[in-house]
């Protein structure tokens, strides 16, 4: 596996796990109103976001690269 295919994996499952949090913590929110979780939520998300606009990057940066 080369170096750009494992930091693809890696980035993908970073954005599934901030993805989790946002959602987790949005839900503990509603149950419990606490706004501690409602920051963690949108924190989660932008780093999400954050995480997704630098996957674009790196492909675009790397694009003549093999995958093997």
């Amino acid at each position: 596996m080369s170096l750009k295919s494992f930091h693809l994996v890696f980035l993908i499952a970073s954005v599934l796990l901030a993805l989790f949090l946002a959602v987790f913590c949005f839900d503990q929110f509603q149950q419990t109103g606490d706004r501690v979780q409602l920051v963690w939520s949108m924190v989660s998300g932008l780093a999400a976001f954050t995480l997704v606009v630098y996957g674009r990057y790196f492909l675009r940066k790397l694009k003549h690269i093999s995958y093997l």
